[in-house]
C-alpha cells in the first residue's frame, strides 16, 4: 500500500483507531450538544461561535473539549519521549489507557445519561482526553497519512498530489476509516443505545493495544521498532 516493511503491522492499528476516531466523534457530537472530542479545529471555530452569541453553541463544552484535548497530547507527548520504547509496545500502552478512559465514559453516559450539564461536560473531558493523548501518540509513530484524528491533508494529498495509484488509494483507507466509524456510531446510536459506540470504540482500543504489543514481541519486529 505504498508504505512498505518500515512500519510493520502500525498502519493497520492505526486506521483501527481511525475508525474509533468516527465513533468516538459520533457520540460526542449527536449526543453531547454538538461538540467533537477528536476534532479540534471544528471545536476552535464552534468556540468562535459561541463567543459571538451565534448558533447557540455551548461555550463550556467546546473550550473543555480543547483544553482537555490539550491536556490529553501533552500527556501522550511526554510519555513517548520519556523513553524509547518499541513502536508497537508504545501504541500497546496508549491505546489501552485510551481504552480505560474510555470505558470510564461509556459507564457514566450507561449510568447517569448524557443530558445534565457536569456529565455532560465530564464526558467531554475523558474523551477529549482520550483523543489528545490518541493524536500525541500517532504524531509519535508517525505512519505517513495516518494522523487518525486529521484528514484535510489527507484528502488534499489524495487529489492535488501527482502520485501513483497504489499512494493515493492508501490515502483514501483513513477516509472510508473515519466516515465508517462516524456511520456505525450515528447507526448505534439510533438504533442500539447512547453509549453503544462507546463500548464499541473501547472494544477496538483494547484489540489494537493487545494485537500491537502481540507483534512487538515476534522477532521480526526490529524492523519496525
Amino acid at each position: 500500500m505504498g508504505l512498505g516493511k518500515a512500519h510493520g503491522p502500525l498502519p493497520i492499528f492505526l486506521v483501527g483507531l481511525t475508525v474509533v476516531t468516527g465513533l468516538v466523534d459520533a457520540f460526542s457530537y449527536l449526543s453531547l450538544a454538538h461538540v467533537f472530542v477528536a476534532n479540534m479545529t471544528g471545536n476552535v471555530v464552534f468556540l468562535g461561535f459561541g463567543l459571538a452569541g451565534a448558533g447557540n453553541i455551548a461555550v463550556d463544552a467546546s473550550l473543555v473539549a480543547i483544553l482537555a484535548f490539550a491536556l490529553g497530547a501533552a500527556a501522550g507527548g511526554r510519555a513517548a519521549m520519556r523513553r524509547e520504547p518499541h513502536r508497537g509496545h508504545l501504541l500497546a500502552a496508549a491505546a489501552a489507557t485510551q481504552a480505560v478512559l474510555v470505558v470510564v465514559a461509556a459507564v457514566v453516559a450507561e449510568t447517569t445519561g448524557v443530558s445534565g450539564s457536569a456529565t455532560r461536560l465530564t464526558l467531554v473531558g475523558l474523551l477529549a482526553a482520550a483523543m489528545g493523548g490518541q493524536n500525541a501518540i500517532a504524531r509519535r509513530l508517525a505512519v505517513p497519512n495516518l494522523t487518525t484524528t486529521v484528514l484535510t491533508l489527507t484528502v488534499t494529498g489524495l487529489v492535488a498530489d501527482a502520485t501513483s495509484w497504489s499512494v493515493r488509494l492508501w490515502r483514501l483507507v483513513p477516509i472510508v476509516a473515519m466516515l465508517s466509524g462516524a456511520l456505525v456510531g450515528g447507526a448505534l446510536l439510533r438504533w442500539v443505545s447512547t453509549p453503544a459506540p462507546l463500548w464499541l470504540a473501547a472494544a477496538l482500543l483494547g484489540s489494537v493495544a493487545a494485537s500491537s504489543f502481540a507483534a512487538a514481541r515476534r522477532p521480526l519486529s526490529d524492523g519496525w521498532r
